[in-house]
């Protein structure tokens, strides 16, 4: 039953770092995997960190969204893993930050690569928490193998199609557009990107949060996003497969007050894919609640482990 619950708060402190253990697949420049018929799909070997804890609770493992990557929950998986003492999982996914790149973006390929490698590490069942894009890789990889997911949170998505409540296909279109002449100063890349983005985007933090891709290779710089593979896909990203089979385990849809990606008209799905659902609020967020609101988000990943 969908219900509904007040964000809690951390108390001051809990914050401090707990020992850190990096760990991560070897990556390789680039990778492809066919999207013909019925075969197999070529998993990618995914970039991680992981954080040490104790192996005998279910791992937290997080998800970032469309142009993100494991950096963005740095200081959260620190913090939830000093808090909890859970090991602390964060994932660069397919096509994003250090994962290789691939032309398939579709979920069946993002689902295979973390099928591949939560029993690698030996963190399956896990807690998944996915945020927009991984929101929804987390709640399919939740659909179809639910012996994965111990307990499942999605934040600020729901299992339907997100297209008119989004700009990304305009963003993509935009990071493609700029061409930064060679031997650029990182700061006058930036500037330069910045201004072009503007142009379309007025909101600073967003595009703070695309020039986090805009990175040195080879002498200029470069987005590293597959932007190719974004574009071909990013109808198909944010739509989402239609499912038959719900998933039993507790979910919780944690989700920005301020944001539009999650409407009323959504709670049906919602139920009937993860009957034992709740929704929170972060009233002061928007569609990024780790960002605008990470205390209150951890608090309420502590209060749904409780």
């Amino acid at each position: 039953m969908l219900s509904w619950a007040r964000t809690w708060r951390l108390l001051p402190g809990g914050l401090e770092l707990p020992r850190i253990c990096f760990s991560r697949v070897p990556v390789a420049p680039s990778s492809s995997s066919g999207r013909s018929g019925a075969k197999p799909r070529r998993s990618v070997p995914l970039s991680y960190k992981l954080l040490d804890g104790e192996a005998g609770r279910p791992a937290l493992v997080f998800l970032h969204g469309l142009f993100g990557s494991k950096t963005n929950f740095n200081s959260i998986a620190k913090a939830l893993a000093q808090q909890t003492g859970r090991r602390v999982l964060t994932v660069d996914a397919r096509n994003h930050g250090d994962s290789p790149h691939s032309p398939d973006m579709s979920y069946e390929a993002m689902i295979q690569d973390l099928q591949d490698l939560l029993p690698q590490l030996g963190l399956a069942p896990c807690v998944l928490i996915g945020h927009s894009m991984g929101g929804k890789t987390a709640m399919l990889l939740a659909l179809q193998r639910p012996e994965l997911v111990e307990r499942l949170v999605a934040v600020d998505i729901s299992p339907v199609n997100t297209i008119t409540s989004s700009n990304f296909p305009a963003y993509v279109a935009a990071m493609k557009a700029i061409d930064i002449p060679e031997k650029m100063s990182r700061s006058s890349a930036r500037r330069l990107a910045d201004k072009k983005l503007s142009s379309l985007i007025q909101d600073t933090a967003v595009r703070e949060f695309l020039l986090t891709n805009l990175v040195e290779a080879d002498g200029r710089f470069v987005w590293r996003v597959n932007l190719d593979a974004l574009a071909q896909h990013v109808d198909e990203i944010l739509a989402f497969p239609p499912q038959q089979e719900s998933y039993p385990g507790p979910t919780l849809f944690l989700l920005g007050g301020k944001s539009d990606f999650v409407h009323p008209s959504h709670h049906p799905e919602m139920k009937r894919l993860f009957p034992g659902a709740q929704i929170q609020i972060v009233p002061d967020a928007g569609h990024w609640v780790h960002a605008d609101c990470p205390h209150d988000f951890m608090a309420a990943i502590r209060g749904f482990l409780a």
